[in-house]
């Protein structure tokens, strides 16, 4: 909890848009790690776990609230986040969750495309792209709200 715990939640939030369901996303992660006791190799291979175990646990919370047609809350997250770019982090907030999560992972846990890929099951080439899709897509989207032109 100490060490990953953080990581976890935020993971999760990325996913959920929700803190009190990112929170359950946690919680439900340290039981199933609790329940199964795994053994590993290294502190990396350990995170990379909790990492795609929290990553399953919310798209299982994601299918589960589609189905419940529930409306979320929308939330900031509070933990850490530079002030100037919250509203980059707000714009990847928009993306569909198959962009924000290599997103997420990339820029925000330091992970590189290989470790990625490795993570979501993908392969490299795929990350990759889905990067740079995402990028492009973020580049419109702030565009159009923040008319970032070339400077010169």
């Amino acid at each position: 909890m100490t060490a990953y715990g953080n990581n976890v939640l935020r993971l999760a939030y990325s996913y959920l848009h929700n803190m009190s369901d990112a929170e359950d996303v946690l919680q439900d992660t340290l039981i199933q790690f609790l329940k199964t006791q795994p053994q590993f190799e290294t502190s990396e291979h350990e995170k990379a776990w909790f990492l795609r175990v929290a990553i399953n646990t919310s798209k299982n919370k994601l299918n589960y609230n589609s189905i419940r047609k529930t409306d979320e809350l929308s939330e900031t997250l509070a933990a850490g986040e530079a002030e100037d770019l919250a509203f980059v982090w707000d714009a990847v907030k928009q993306l569909p969750s198959k962009y924000s999560e290599v997103v997420h992972l990339y820029y925000h846990e330091g992970y590189s495309t290989a470790q990625v890929a490795s993570l979501l099951s993908k392969k490299e080439t795929t990350v990759r792209s889905l990067l740079q899709r995402a990028r492009s897509r973020l580049k419109e989207v702030l565009k159009e709200v923040y008319d970032f032109e070339k400077q010169i």
